[in-house]
């Protein structure tokens, strides 16, 4: 099957398109979706079986709103950041951070974070943040990109013996679901808002 890309994302459709304003725009999205992703990290909504954390949830939104090349850019700044000792992912602190932490059990997951960024851009780039069913679609695409590198980093850390699905999966799905279905309502809306939505 063939995907066209047949229009903008989100930030594309926003603000100046060309010269240094489009440039200034860049940067500035760059540097709010660092600290959203900063920011989003640390949030933790009680839930069952685990708190709920808003980080995979501003990854995808943001690599769907921000498209693949703008979001790559940001989500790398975020890696940057945070492998210069910056306190900017979940688990990090005080004591844990920096390439020690990315090195760690959330390796895996760091990766997936800039493959499902990637795959979520090129797919808005198609229409797929247009729709409820589509946008749906395209976070459990982005969530199995996240999961993929996570898993298989958390087995070779730790050894395929151990439980690795009831560490780093089971407990988070629910989570995930509400995730899900929160970012597939919340682009189409912002599209309907700007007028943009494709005919």
């Amino acid at each position: 099957m063939t995907l066209a890309a047949t229009d903008r994302v989100l930030a594309e459709a926003l603000g100046p398109r060309s010269g240094a304003a489009l440039r200034v725009k860049q940067v500035a999205l760059v540097l709010l979706g660092i600290a959203v992703l900063a920011v989003a990290a640390k949030i933790k909504v009680p839930m069952w079986p685990v708190p709920i954390t808003m980080g995979t949830f501003a990854v995808l939104s943001i690599g769907a709103a921000y498209g693949a090349r703008l979001g790559l850019a940001t989500i790398l700044g975020y890696m940057i950041v945070g492998a210069l000792g910056f306190d900017v992912f979940a688990g990090s602190s005080a004591e844990k951070f920096g390439l020690t932490y990315m090195m760690g059990g959330t390796g895996g997951y760091l990766v997936g974070y800039v493959l499902a960024t990637v795959a979520l851009g090129a797919l808005a780039a198609r229409g797929w943040d247009r729709s409820f069913g589509k946008m749906a679609l395209a976070m459990v695409i982005g969530n199995a990109l996240i999961y993929a590198p996570g898993l298989l980093w958390l087995g070779q850390l730790y050894g395929w013996d151990k439980p690795i699905l009831q560490w780093g999966l089971t407990p988070f799905l629910l989570g995930d679901a509400i995730k899900l279905a929160l970012a597939a309502v919340l682009l189409p809306a912002l599209w309907k808002m700007v007028g943009r939505a494709r005919g």
